[in-house]
Parts: structure tokens; sequence; C-alpha cells
């Protein structure tokens, strides 16, 4: 805001109190002119840089503010209320800072600051000329040093590296510096000497992004002229791939001077990045190893977890089984139960008991490791512990006790059980027998035909009824055995139910209203399941009627009524179930439809509710009432949308009775339509009361809104006419920067108030239509308008009044400073001491950066100056005034400036170059008396190369001292011309530091000559020792006895042995000079301090000897192998050719026409012409298999073998040429004649057809013949290609008329398998 503030134009302002501007004067000095021209020229090269410093040092801040969701727009702002500053000086060292005060006033922006200043004191940071004045009142300068300070304590002052030799530790800058040189030390035209010009071409950032990620940028097609190319590489990358943020542009680097703070700042966030990755690569390794041991004893402790989770379930699931107290309800099912229980006590609990013993084990590996690892015990996961587990297994145990004395127990039950029932079943048999014969008897209806027989019948009887009456206790016995068993829950137990003797009567009334009908079917229930039971009593009695029926003899009943009587029962039955059931959907029937009829009762009444409620409500009377009724509204619409869902479902139930035809469809269908009706109805008045509170919640908040904006325009008014326009700068600045917001604010209502027609406009007409809402419209407009004019108004005023109290606040800051600087410059003396010298010149580097600073703010108020002349202001001449007053001064103070940092110059010049000539001087006294030194070194070898390498060192140290040497000569005699007065003072050091040089090149060529005779012998030895070297070698390499297998492997060798020989002619000429640098160093008679001389050469001479015939004798091997391995290939490729023919001889079959002979024939010749050439080669083969024998070759046995296998191949081809040259021959006569046949078969038969019978026999005999001689013949060729030239086959060939010689069965003898 200040800096917009700066470069704000200055309205034209006629209303102020000020007196009327007088002409211009001042400016038409021409030396004056010239001085500001300069000094505009030294501040625009500054503000370049200070813009790069700016748009750097905001990225780095917005890069750490990111983290607090914080961002910065303009560094020199932005900072100026303290608050971003506090929070980021929070994020940069982790510390908690005094809570910021809240306000937009300038004294709590100075707080805030203040507080931010004071813990960097604390943190012992130096903060030179730094107030909390300075960062509110927006100082570039100085809130740019702030920020470098800020980085160079957070950011660059932890930097601690050792060099590579682990001797020196550096810190902060010096520290990047080498560690930038040393992570781009190797890449080609990279030199990193400081943070300027080292980084102009880009290639120093892509080589640290190289170093540390070398896939991500391919450095070696970079090139040192594309500057702006690598550093887009290099910014970009390190912002997508990295995340580091690009601080600078390729702009702000490839220039001729770039901004050092701005690469640092930029090269620091690399550092960091990459030691940051290094640390956590090493973590990582660390955290690694102890997540591994972690991951072991996890996993481990999820297999305990898994085991203990499985043993317990096991345990849990077993108690939970073996405490089921329900047993097999029979003895068998018992006994298998004890014996399932046996087996688990003997086979499965032994082995879970092992897995629990197991789990103690692996809980005490856990617990072992974890100790060794120094870590937290483990504590299994709850219920999962060793305690846990015991007290479940002892839980088992409890329950596996309690179990087998369940089934003692049950066991001895079920005997008990299984003997009443054979007591039972016992006594049964008896009764029936009785039973069977009592009823035998009283079945019989012979009673005899006189009085005697019928009196014996009766007394019988009566017998019969005595036994019967005294059975009954026995009868009774067997009952009670039935209950004690039914009671014990035998299983093989049947009930027997009641007989029902008396019939319920069946009533027809269905209910008359939904309790009624709800209880009639409950009894109808019970009536229900009494008629089931009798059921069963009945089909009992009916079964055990008709076996009386079915009796034959004596029957005391016609069977007829028996059966009559029971078809009735069953009739009557039925007839009983069919009414039970009508009975049952009647009731069903009454239950639904006096239900709908309560449903339709309840909605009608809550509807009859609702609209009483309705009808009483009003829209309210402000806001808040309607708003509370709008929100009672909507929970009562939806209540209207659930009893919606409630009363369809009541219609859907009526309509489903109506469908059913049961009930009366008229009282239905009306109850239905009235509920409908009533509904509807509801649901119109609903829909209209929802609307009359729509419009008046708008109408309400129309009123609202306009009220409140009608408040909010009469405070704004009251503010922007007021009178007060500050009386100094801050307090104005304040209030414009109060009256733009207030100007903000006034711009955002405008879209209010032009709403508000729109707003009117969508209101009812009732309320759209009144007066008073017109009239508020019409008011608020007039309102806004006169606002907006009196701000904009008030807005030129206090601008004009800000430029004329800052062009007068900067006048006196500037004149302050001048004088305080002028005082002190009029006071210094400039010293001749170099200490005190570099503290006046470090002093005049922080005027420097001063001066700068306050010539941007001289420059600043001329230009303000000009703006207000150019206006034509009121308070002109007072401004020039001050203007010309303040430039006086300025010009001034450059001046005094000016001469005092000549005179330093001078004096800083002769110091250092007097400084510098002691240093020299001693460092060439120093050189002289270490090769003075050197020269009394021992007389050994050792002490020799020793001394050699001291005046290597020397030289090389010489070479860089002279071009200094001659430097420094230049610069005294310039500095001597300079100032005459202290010539002598200047050229009587460099005279001293010319005589310590001729002192140190006599020293120095003394000592190269003493060291002439030991570099020869020195150079002699090490020559000796590397021929020895190498001949040691070759001899070993010549000495090889590896024999080669193949060709190639022959060819390989000889090529090794013959490059050996090149190498030993190469070695001839070291020899050589091996010789002539022995017999030298003989003439000089130069003592060798171990092995003599003539020793060396002796040994040397054996070795050469030894190795030039070893060479020899390794080479005749060679050749002698690489001639057998040419001879074996040439075998190889005639056996192959070989294989070939005879595969082809073999294969051939005969032809079964006359083309086909002629043409076998055709191609056989050519086959017999190929084999005449191929055997021209292979004699040639065995000639030179011959020659090898013949020669003496090591492998002249494996060559005659060879050659022979050969030859007994080709006899053998040529063997079966002859035979396949015989068969196609013959098969060709045969073939002819064969034509010839069929030809004169063919006319015998045109011109004697009567003897075509003959004719054909006569061909068909001569074709089978033709088929067997041909099946003999390819039988032959099989036995003679397996035979392969036996003699049993060769006496055959020649009875048939071969060809085959002596040499063929002598072939064949070879050829006969074992």
């Amino acid at each position: 805001m200040a800096a917009e503030l700066d470069n704000m134009e200055q309205p034209n302002n006629n209303n102020g109190p000020w007196d009327p501007p007088e002409p211009p004067r001042g400016w038409d000095d021409p030396a004056a002119t010239a001085k500001i021209f300069e000094c505009s020229r030294i501040k625009a090269l500054a503000d370049e840089r200070d813009a790069v410093q700016k748009k750097t040092f905001t990225k780095w801040v917005n890069a750490h503010l990111a983290r607090a969701a914080l961002r910065v727009g303009d560094l020199y702002s932005d900072l100026r209320d303290g608050f971003a500053l506090t929070r980021l000086l929070e994020l940069l060292s982790g510390e908690q800072l005094p809570k910021p005060t809240r306000g937009r006033m300038r004294i709590h922006s100075l707080e805030n600051v203040d507080k931010a200043l004071q813990f960097l004191k604390e943190q012992r940071v130096h903060l030179e000329n730094v107030g909390s004045h300075d960062i509110v009142d927006g100082n570039h300068r100085l809130t740019l040093g702030l920020i470098w300070t800020i980085i160079l304590r957070f950011q660059i002052q932890v930097i601690k590296i050792k060099t590579e030799d682990n001797r020196e530790t550096r810190s902060a800058k010096d520290a990047l510096l080498l560690w930038c040189q040393m992570k781009t030390a190797g890449y080609p035209e990279v030199n990193i000497q400081n943070f300027t010009t080292s980084w102009r071409d880009g290639l120093a950032f892509n080589a640290l992004i190289h170093r540390h990620r070398p896939d991500l940028i391919d450095f070696h097609k970079l090139t040192k002229s594309n500057a702006t190319y690598n550093l887009q590489q290099a910014f970009n990358t390190a912002e997508q791939q990295l995340g580091l943020s690009k601080l600078l542009d390729p702009e702000d680097v490839n220039m001729e001077d770039p901004d050092e703070k701005s690469i640092i700042t930029y090269v620091v966030s690399f550092y960091h990045y990459f030691s940051k990755m290094k640390a956590l690569a090493v973590e990582g390794k660390r955290i690694g190893k102890v997540l591994d041991q972690a991951m072991e004893v996890e996993a481990i402790a999820g297999r305990y977890e898994a085991l203990a989770a499985e043993l317990l379930a096991w345990i849990h699931h077993t108690v939970a089984v073996i405490a089921n107290q329900k047993f097999a309800n029979s003895l068998s099912g018992v006994q298998q139960q004890l014996q399932a229980f046996t087996a688990f006590c003997t086979l499965e609990k032994p082995v879970k008991f092992q897995e629990k013993g197991n789990l103690e084990v692996l809980l005490f590996t856990i617990q072992s490791k974890l100790r060794a690892n120094n870590r937290k015990l483990y504590v299994p996961s709850e219920g999962k512990s060793i305690s846990d587990i015991n007290k479940a297994w002892s839980r088992l145990e409890k329950a596996e006790h309690e179990r087998e004395a369940a089934l003692r127990n049950e066991l001895i039950r079920q005997e008990k059980l299984e003997l009443l029932a054979q007591r039972f079943d016992h006594k049964v048999a008896m009764r029936e027998t009785w039973l069977n014969e009592n009823q035998r008897l009283v079945s019989q209806d012979n009673f005899g035909y006189d009085l005697p027989a019928v009196e014996a019948a009766m007394k019988k009887h009566e017998a019969i009824e005595a036994d019967i009456s005294s059975y009954h206790e026995r009868i009774q016995v067997v009952v009670e055995l039935a209950v004690e068993m039914e009671s014990e829950g035998y299983y093989d137990t049947k009930r027997i139910g009641a007989q029902k003797d008396n019939a319920l009567l069946v009533s027809k009334e269905p209910g008359k209203h939904l309790l009624e009908a709800e209880d009639l079917l409950q009894k109808h229930g019970l009536l229900e399941a009494d008629i089931a039971a009798q059921t069963e009593r009945v089909r009992a009695l009916n079964a055990a009627a008709l076996r009386f029926s079915e009796l034959e003899g004596y029957q005391p009943c016609d069977p007829q009524i028996i059966r009559n009587r029971v078809n009735h029962v069953q009739t009557c039955l039925e007839e009983l179930g069919a009414l039970a059931r009508r009975r049952r959907a009647e009731l069903e029937d009454s239950r639904q439809l006096w239900g709908f009829f309560q449903e339709m009762e309840e909605a009608e009444g809550w509807i009859r509710e609702k609209e009483r409620i309705l009808a009483a409500k009003t829209c309210g009377r402000d806001l808040s009432s309607v708003l509370a009724l709008s929100a009672e509204h909507k929970s009562m619409l939806g209540e209207l949308g659930n009893r919606r869902a409630l009363l369809h479902q009541a219609a859907k139930r009526g309509e489903q009775l109506l469908a059913k035809k049961r009930c009366s469809p008229g009282a239905i269908q009306e109850r239905t339509r009235e509920v409908r009706q009533r509904w509807k109805k509801l649901e119109e008045v609903t829909g209209l009361h929802q609307q009359r509170l729509q419009e008046a919640l708008g109408f309400f908040q129309f009123s609202a809104e306009t009220d409140d904006l009608v408040a909010w325009l009469q405070d704004t008014y009251r503010l922007a006419s007021s009178d007060d326009f500050g009386h100094d700068e801050h307090s104005t600045q304040a209030l414009l920067r109060q009256h733009r917001a207030l100007l903000e604010e006034v711009d955002k209502h405008r879209a209010a108030v032009l709403a508000l027609r729109k707003q009117l406009a969508l209101l009812a007409p009732e309320h759209r239509r009144g007066v008073d809402v017109q009239i508020r419209v019409v008011e608020v407009e007039q309102l806004y308008g006169e606002v907006a004019e009196v701000a904009v108004l008030r807005q030129q005023w206090l601008q004009d009044a800000l430029a004329v109290y800052r062009m007068f606040g900067e006048v006196r800051a500037c004149e302050v400073w001048l004088d305080e600087k002028e005082q002190w410059l009029q006071r210094m003396e400039v010293p001749e001491e170099l200490d005190e010298v570099e503290v006046v010149q470090h002093r005049f580097e922080s005027l420097d950066q001063e001066m700068n600073s306050v010539m941007g703010r001289v420059l600043d108020v001329n230009q303000v100056v000009q703006q207000l002349l150019d206006g034509g202001h009121p308070s002109s001449e007072e401004v020039r005034s001050c203007q010309d007053h303040l430039n006086g001064r300025w010009n001034r103070v450059v001046e005094l400036v000016e001469q005092k940092k000549t005179q330093l110059s001078s004096i800083l010049k002769i110091q250092n170059y007097l400084l510098e000539c002691g240093e020299m001087k001693a460092q060439v006294r120093e050189k002289r008396k270490a090769i003075e030194a050197t020269q009394s070194g021992g007389g050994d070898l050792g002490g020799i190369l020793a001394l050699q390498r001291r005046l290597s060192t020397m030289e090389a140290a010489l070479v860089v001292l002279e071009p200094r040497l001659v430097e420094l000569q230049r610069e005294g005699e310039a500095l001597a011309a300079a100032h005459p007065a202290r010539a002598l003072e200047v050229l009587l050091p460099f005279e001293q530091i010319s005589e310590e040089w001729e002192a140190l090149t006599r020293a120095l060529q003394g000592c190269e000559d003493s060291l002439s005779i030991a570099g020869r012998l020195q150079q002699f030895i090490q020559d000796l020792d590397t021929f020895l070297g190498w001949l040691v070698k070759t001899q070993a390499a010549v000495a090889s006895e590896e024999v080669p297998e193949t060709l190639a492997d022959a060819e390989r060798l000889l090529s090794q042995h013959a490059a050996l020989k090149e190498e030993i002619n190469g070695y001839e000429e070291d020899y050589a000079k091996i010789q002539a640098a022995s017999d030298l160093l003989a003439l000089e008679e130069t003592e060798v301090p171990s092995l003599s001389l003539q020793q060396w050469l002796q040994k040397l001479d054996a070795g050469w000897g030894k190795l030039l015939q070893s060479w020899e004798t390794r080479r005749e091997v060679l050749v002698q192998a690489h001639v057998f391995q040419l001879f074996l290939r040439d075998v190889q490729q005639c056996e192959s050719s070989l294989d070939n023919q005879e595969a082809a001889l073999l294969r051939a079959e005969l032809p079964a026409t006359l083309e086909g002979a002629t043409s076998a024939l055709r191609k056989h010749q050519d086959l017999t012409t190929t084999m005449e050439l191929n055997l021209q080669k292979v004699q040639l083969v065995l000639q030179a298999g011959e020659s090898l024998r013949r020669q003496g070759n090591r492998y002249g046995d494996r060559a005659a073998e060879a050659a022979e296998r050969l030859r007994d191949k080709s006899d053998r081809n040529q063997r079966l040429a002859q035979e396949r040259t015989r068969q196609l021959t013959d098969q060709l006569e045969l073939q002819r004649f064969l034509q010839n046949c069929r030809e004169e078969g063919e006319e015998l038969l045109v011109a004697k057809p009567e003897l075509g019978g003959a004719v054909r026999r006569q061909l068909e005999e001569l074709r089978q013949c033709w088929a067997e001689l041909e099946a003999a013949s390819q039988a032959r060729s099989r036995r003679l290609a397996e035979g392969g030239g036996s003699r049993a086959a060769g006496a055959e060939l020649r009875r048939h008329g071969g060809a085959a010689g002596p040499a063929g069965g002598a072939a064949g003898d070879r050829g006969r398998p074992p």
C-alpha cells in the first residue's frame, strides 16, 4: 500500500489551506544537473539489483510461509504489519514468538515488528541501522537487508563443511562455496570461484543436480554457450522434480554482474535439500535394519497371535460342545457319545496340549529377541496371554470332568430305562396274551343247545368277568410303568390324548368391532386346536372299530352297523373341519374390515385437527416470527407426506376387501371417498398457507435488508464527510487507507442498492404497492448517491495532504542523515596502519549502501516535488525551497565522501603492497632454507628419491611465485611514481626480495646438479624392474600348456603366440637400452644399495634367452595342432558329404513305370558323377593324413584313424552306387519288356477277342511275378544297408552279377558290427 502511495499521481486540489504558488527555481545550475544525472545512473543500477533481490527474497519468503498457508505479494508492504515476519521467524527457528498485537494502526505494526527484531537480537543476530520504524515505513534497502540477515542466520550460518583432508572446518558462506566446489569437482567447464559470474552459464546448477540425481539431467549434452537453456532446465528440474521453489529466472543470472545474495539464497536451498536427502538415506538404512528386526519379531508375534487365537477358539468351541448336556435319548447313542469323549481325551487333547507348550516357547523367543534389542517387551493382545490360555485350559479340564460325570449318570439312567422297557414289554406281552385268550373265549358263540350247556357257558363267562376284575390291578401296573417311562422321557413313548365327550357349539357371529373380532379369532384358534386333538382320537377309534368288523366267528354286533357308524363319524369330523375353516375365513375378513374402518377414522380425525390448526395460524408480524412459522409449516409438510403414504396403504386394503366381495361395498366406498375429499381439501389449505408464508418472508427480508442498508449508508456518510485530514504523514496515510477501504465497501454495496428495484418487483402485489415501501427505496438510492460523491471528494483531499506530509518527512529524514554523515566525515582522519585502514574501509562500504538508499529517497523527493510543481500545488514555493536545500546538502556530502575514499584508497594500496612484499620475502627465505636443508640428506636411494620429490615440489612453487614477483615489481614502480615522497619506503622491500630470490635460485641450481646422477640411477632401476616384471609375465604366457581342441582354438592360440613375438620384438630395444645404461653406470662407478649391477644383468640375460627358446618350442607345438585341426575339418566335410550320399542311396525306391525308371537312372548317373568328384577330394584328404603320419606330427595316429574311417565310408558308398546302377538298369529293361507285353496283349485282344481270358491271366501272372521280384529286390537292398558291406552281402551281390570287388569285401569286414 505504501509503495502505491509513493508512486501515485497527485491530483490538483484548489480547496486546501495553502498559500498561492511561486515560480519554480533551483534547477538551472549545470553542475548540479550533471551530479544528479550521475546519481540517477548509479541509482538505476542499484535499483536493478534491488529488484532482483526483492523478487528472490519474496519467493524465498513465500516458500517458507507456504507451510503456514500464508503468502506475501509485495515484500516491502506485506511485512509492515509484522504478522508475516513473525510467522516466518517461527517457521525458521521452530520457536514460539510473542503473539502479534491485533490492530491496523501504526503503533500496532511497530510493536509487532519490534517483537520480531527483539527475537533476532536474542538469537545474537547483529542488526545495524535497522529499526522497527524502517520496516513499518517500507524502507526498501533496510527491508532487503533484514531478510538477508535472516537468511544468513537461519540458512547459511548453520552450514559447516570439512575440507577433503579433514584438517580445516569452514562455515557459513565459505563452507557453502567449498561444498559447491566439492560437489562439482570433475565436471568439465565448471569452476566455481564465487557466487556471481561462476553461475552465469548454468552448468554449475546442472552439475549440482546431476551429482545427486543423475537420472534427472543429461549433463554431457549441455554446452557452455547455451546459458539460457541451461539455467531454464536446471530451475525447472529443481522445481518440478525436487520441489524447490524457483527463486531466480534465467535473466537474473545470465547478466554481466549477477547479484551475489540472490544466487546464495537459491544455492543454499539446494544444499539443505541434498543434505536432507543424504541424511534421510542414511537414516533409512538404519531404520530398514531396525524394521527388519521389528518385522521379524512382528511376524513371530503374529504367528503367536494366530496360534493363540486358534488354540483359544478351539478351547472355547470344545468347552461349548462339552458343556452341552443334551445327550442321545437311547442307550446306544449315549454309549457312542462316551466313546467319542474317550477318543477326544486320548487323541485330540494331547495334540492341543503340545501346541500350548509350543506357544510358551514362542513367547519366550519373542521376549528374548526384544530384550536383545533393548526394546519394550511384547505384551500379547487382550485375552491371548499365557495366563489367559491357562485359565481357558482350566475351564476346559473342568468342563471335561463335568462332561464325563454327566455321561456316566446319563448312561446309568439309560440302562435303568432300558430295564424298565424290557419289564414293560414282558408284562405287556403277558397281558396281550391274556387279552387275546379271553377275547377268543368271549367271541365264541357256541353256548350249547341245552340248559346245562348254557349254564356252563354262563359260569365260564362269569369266571372270565371275575378274572377281568382281578386283572385290573395288573393292567394298572402296566399303566404305571408307561407313566414312569413317559415322565423319564423314554425315546419310544407314545402319548394318548384324552377324548372330548362334549361337542362344542359353532358361533356364526363375526363380531361388531375390531376388538370383538380379534377375541373371536383367539377363541376359534383354541377350538381348532381341540378339533385337531379330537381328530387323532377319532381316527384311532375308527381304526379299532373297523378291526371288530373284520373279526370272524362270534360278532356281538353287525359289522355293517359298525362300518356305517365309522363312516358317519368320519363324515361329521370332515364337516366340522370345513365349518371351522369357513368360520376362520369369516373372522379374518371381519377383522380386516373393522381395521380398515378404524384407520379411516383415525385419518379423518388427524385431518380435522390439522384443518383446525391451519385455520388458527397467522403469517407473523416480523421476520423472526415468519421464520418460526415456516419451520413449523415445513415439519407439518413432512408429517403430511408420511400420512399420505399411510392413507394410500389403507385405501389399498379397502380395495382388496372390495375385491373379495364378502363385505358391504357401499360403506367402504363411501368412507374412502369422504376421507379423500377431506385430504384434498387439507392439501389445498396447506399450499395456500405456505404461499402466504413465503410472501410474508420475502417482504420482511426486504424490509430488514433495506433497514440495514440505510443504517450502513448513514454511518458511511458520517465518516466520508469528516473534516479530519491528519496532522502528519502517518495519520494521513492511516486515514487514506481507511478511506480506501470505505470506497471499496461503497463500491460493493452498489450492487445491493441496484438490486432493491428487482427485489421490490418480486414482492407480492399487496406488499409491492405500498407507498412506504416505494418511498423507502427512493430514499436509499438518493442517500447512496450522496455517500459516493462525498467519498470521492474526501479521497482527493487526503491524497493532497499525504503528498505534502510525505515529502516533508522524507526531507527531514534525509537531512538528519546528511548532518550525521557530514560531521563524521569532517572529523575523520585517514589512518596509516593497515588494520585501521581496513576498519575505515569497511565503514565506507556500509556508507555506500546507506548512500544508495538515501540517494533513492532524494530522487523520490525530487520526483514528488516535480509532480507537485507541475500540478500547481498551493505550497509550491515552500516545496521548491526545501528541494534546493536538500540537493545542495547531498552534493556536498557526495564530494566529501569521494575525497575521503581517494585518500583511503591510496593508503590502502601502499599498505597492501608492503604487506605482500613482506609475505613474499618470508616465502622466498623459507624456501631457500628448505633447499639448503635438503642438500644435507642421506645418500641412500630412499633419501635421493625423497630429495627429488621435494625439489619437484619446490620448482612448482617457484613457477607460481615468479609471476607474482614480476607483478609486485610493476606495482611498486607505479606506487613510487604516484607517491614520490614515499618512493624509498616502497622500493626498498622489493630490493630485499630480489636478493633473496637470487640466493634461492643459486641453491636450487646446486641441488639439481647433485640429483642428476641419482636420477639416472633411479631411472635405470625402474626400467630394469619394469623389464624384469614383463619378462616373468611373458615367460609364464609362453610356457602355457593349453592344447587346442578346435580349429578356432588353434587359430586363436597361434594369433596370441604371434602377438607375443611382436611384443618380444618390441622389447628388444628396451633390452638394448638397459645394457647401454648399465655400461654407463659402470663407468660412473655408482653404488647400488642392494643387489649388485652384475647380478641383475646376469638374471636379465638368462631370462631373455630362455624366453626366446620357449617361444620357438611353443610355436612348433601350435603349428602342428593347427595343421591337425585343418585336417580334421576336411575329414568332417568329406564325411558329411558321404553321409548325404549314403542317405540318398538308401532312401531311393525302384520306379514302377518306364518313364520313372528312365528319370531315376538319369538322376542316379548325375549322383554318380558327383560322387566321382567328391572321391577326388577324399583322396586328397587321405593323402594329407598320410603326410601328417610320415612327418612325425604328434597327432599322426589320430589322423591315421580318421583317414581309415573316411576310406571305409567312401568304399561303402561306391558299392551302394554300383548296386543302385544295376537295379535301375534291370528295372528299365523290365519296364520296357512289360510295356511290350502290354502292347502285344492289347493287339492280341483286338485281333483275337476269344483269347481275351487267357491273355489277361498271363498278364496278371506277369504282374504278380513283377511284384514279387520288386519286393525281393527291396528286401535285399534293406539287408545290404543294414549289413553295411558284410561278407554275406558281398557274396550275394557277386552271385547276382554285382560289381563289388575285393576292396568291397574288405570294407565289409571292417564295417561289420560287433
